[in-house]
């Protein structure tokens, strides 16, 4: 009788079921007093169905102890249903491990994580997924490894994408795209954000769109942001737009924070503001910082700083650099100091460079060579010109300087080890910054090539320079032309540094102009010279100004 109506409760014949499990519950059969319980239950009988599972559990029925403990936590009845949920357990019951380690750790109770092991190690792939997730928090991270991998092997999309993302951090990206795949294919649309971002960086970008699309279909803002910049870089700005505000009613401030950058890059400055601010005060830190740098553009400098601040306590580098910048243009220098360093200690290049700018004024050579080389090192060519002329100045003997204001001890200067090393490092960062675009390191660079003799080296470097409106490079490109015989091509170039207010080649343009007789012209170069110095070339212009006057009037 009680197999009976076991089989027909599983098809679903309650009417049928039901006077079998009854009488078979008469002669004494615990099964049939679990099962009966499970039919009333569905019945909607709750507490008839608790007295037949306490009649099943008394008799020894785990599956009933199991039972009765969910309807008592059902209840908000936590010791009864402990009581009920540990005998289950202790029998060995995996469902009844399970249900007592999830009402212990909802009270934050360390057993939890013995029943979460017990139910694991039978098989139950969410005590594996959170006896993985309490033992990568210890840091423990080969054991959760081991349990993420045993939940995921049984179709848990949680544990796999856990999986992926700690495959990923260890640069294991096949395997990785596996399990991501494999939670996908279960609906976790995070794991399709994550593996569509991998089969961009494969560059199958269209693959990418595919999963980035099911994602945000599914709900998940940041692949809807993925979209929408992906539709941004092709142009296609009201495609982008749409899936930002996808994003943002997903509940992802990055949407607004998109957004307003999308109406900045086409000029829509008031919708552009509305959006930061939209993200701001949803403690979107670099939408603060967007917002404060908006104001700080319309002129709105006392609107600018407390967004900026907002943004620089929330961790945002950027704001905290602008702060700097703020602070530095009110003469407030110590406050300007506090920001850049504080910038600068999280990586900004433009900070350390700022830092390295004050510690040199300081005399802190050393101080400033070390920000110069985390400057230099982040990107910024200009670090890197001053860390090359930091180093050309030790290769000469002017040896660095440390923090105390002594001169370092280690011997530098020309016919040193370190002199020579120092000079070779000089060179490496000049041409760094000079490939970068960095006109005084691409002059330098000449000038380092000259002295070696490489002519035409220097000659490209000077060049360069003179081309992107460096006088000094046009004068020196001058030089070389003359010593090598084109000295009217050697004329251009000294013409354009002496137009743009180089003395030197204003007073070579007034020599030549005197050697060819034309005595007016020569008047105007050294006028020029003059006016342009340094003073030893005004002074040579000057003598050569009162030559050409006595000529004139003799």
């Amino acid at each position: 009788m009680s197999a009976l109506g076991t089989l027909l409760l599983r098809r679903g014949d309650l009417d049928g079921a039901e006077p079998y499990l009854r009488e078979a519950v008469r002669y004494g059969d615990r099964a049939a007093a679990n099962n009966l319980a499970l039919l009333l239950h569905q019945r909607g009988y709750a507490d008839e169905a608790a007295g037949w599972w306490r009649i099943a559990a008394v008799a020894g029925s785990a599956p009933a102890a199991h039972a009765l403990g969910r309807h008592y936590r059902e209840r908000g009845d936590e010791p009864g249903a402990e009581y009920w949920l540990r005998q289950a357990a202790e029998s060995g019951h995996t469902l009844g491990a399970y249900a007592l380690a999830d009402l212990l750790d909802h009270r934050r109770d360390v057993g939890a994580e013995r029943w979460f092991r017990a139910a694991a190690e039978h098989g139950h792939r969410e005590a594996s997924y959170r006896l993985a997730r309490i033992c990568a928090e210890r840091g423990e991270d080969r054991e959760a490894e081991q349990w993420y991998r045993q939940a995921a092997a049984r179709r848990h999309r949680r544990a796999a994408l856990r999986l992926g993302t700690l495959l990923e951090e260890r640069g294991e990206t096949k395997e990785a795209k596996h399990w991501y795949l494999t939670a996908a294919r279960d609906g976790e649309a995070r794991a399709a954000c994550a593996l569509a971002f991998l089969l961009r960086d494969e560059g199958d970008v269209d693959q990418a769109a595919t999963w980035w699309r099911r994602a945000a279909q599914a709900g998940d803002g940041n692949a809807a942001n993925a979209l929408g910049a992906l539709h941004a870089q092709e142009g296609e700005t009201q495609t982008a737009e749409r899936w930002y505000r996808t994003a943002m009613e997903a509940g992802d401030v990055n949407g607004a924070y998109n957004l307003g950058l999308l109406c900045a890059g086409q000029g829509r400055s008031v919708q552009a503001e509305q959006w930061y601010r939209k993200a701001a005060y949803a403690g979107h830190r670099e939408a603060a910082n967007a917002l404060a740098v908006l104001l700080l553009q319309r002129g709105d400098a006392a609107g600018a700083e407390p967004w900026f601040s907002k943004a620089a306590e929330a961790g945002s580098i950027d704001a905290a650099f602008n702060l700097g910048i703020l602070h530095a243009g009110r003469g407030e220098e110590a406050a300007a100091r506090g920001w850049y360093e504080r910038a600068a200690a999280a990586g900004h290049a433009e900070a350390a460079l700022q830092v390295a700018i004050a510690l040199q004024r300081e005399g802190d050579l050393h101080g400033a060579e070390r920000h110069l080389r985390c400057a230099a090192g982040g990107g910024s060519p200009e670090a890197a010109f001053r860390l090359g002329t930091l180093l050309g100045a030790a290769a000469r003997g002017e040896g660095r300087v440390g923090a105390g204001g002594t001169a370092d001890e280690a011997g530098t200067g020309p016919g040193t080890a370190a002199g020579a090393a120092a000079a070779v490092e000089a060179e490496e960062w000049y041409e760094r910054a000079a490939r970068q675009g960095h006109r005084r390191a691409q002059v330098r660079l000449g000038m380092c090539a000259a002295r070696r003799g490489d002519v035409e080296e220097a000659a490209q470097w000077y060049r360069l320079a003179a081309e992107a409106g460096s006088r000094n490079g046009a004068f020196n490109l001058g030089l070389l032309l003359a010593r090598q015989g084109s000295e009217p091509e050697a004329t251009l170039w000294w013409t354009r540094a002496a137009e743009a207010g180089h003395g030197r080649a204003a007073l070579r343009l007034a020599l030549l102009a005197a050697r060819r007789g034309a005595l007016a012209e020569a008047q105007q170069w050294c006028a020029r010279a003059i006016a342009n110095g340094p003073a030893e070339v005004a002074e040579r212009a000057a003598r050569l100004t009162d030559a050409v006057a006595h000529e004139l009037t003799a």
